[in-house]
């Protein structure tokens, strides 16, 4: 009897012995999963945040396992939960490269742009002040589509100030798809005055 409550004592021993061993380790395991989310929270917040929730949640899981001293859990967890912070690291910047590619691209067309609507509004504004100061509309110009680009004139110049807005804050696909439209329509009422476009 008496060597048997021994070995029931040396055996509570060794397990409570097992567990400090892994208290160690997994608060370690714990504070490098959560040291390394803090790392890419913020490009993953704003590149994969659907990918993000899921990992905070079995960071989550991994601190609550902490927390009931379940240490063979977290040990038995926390490489899961260490690769899928690293994927949620290779996704996140996988689509930061593809954004600033896309950015790079957008901002090259803007530059474009840039340098020849200005010109483009003033051709066609310097054609207006011709024909408005004229006695007569040469034949091929009616007065209707005259009046109508004088118009075109109005809106896409405040479209322009628009686009150039949009860019300055950053939206530089917005601003692009909004001067690609001006550049269209200068062409439309360029052909309608009778310029060339070329």
């Amino acid at each position: 009897m008496k060597g048997s409550f021994w070995l029931t004592a040396l055996f509570a021993l060794a397990l409570v012995a097992g567990c400090s061993n892994l208290k160690e380790p997994a608060t370690q395991a714990v504070s490098a999963a959560e040291a390394s989310l803090a790392s890419i929270r913020d490009t993953a917040a704003e590149y994969a945040p659907d990918a993000l929730k899921s990992v905070e949640s079995q960071v989550a899981a991994l601190k609550d396992n902490l927390a009931k001293e379940d240490y063979k859990a977290v040990m038995a967890s926390a490489p899961n939960v260490s690769a899928a912070i690293s994927s949620l690291n290779d996704t996140a910047m996988a689509k930061k490269a593809e954004v600033q590619a896309a950015v790079a691209k957008a901002t090259q067309q803007w530059n474009s742009l840039a340098g020849d609507l200005p010109k483009m509004l003033e051709a066609i504004g310097s054609r207006v002040d011709i024909l408005s100061k004229s006695k007569r509309l040469p034949k091929n110009i009616d007065k209707a589509a005259f009046e109508a680009a004088k118009t075109s004139l109005d809106t896409m110049k405040a479209g322009w100030a628009e686009a150039s807005s949009a860019f300055s804050s950053g939206k530089v696909a917005e601003a692009v798809a909004k001067a690609q439209s001006i550049k269209d329509q200068g062409t439309e009422v360029m052909r309608t005055l009778g310029m060339t476009s070329g």
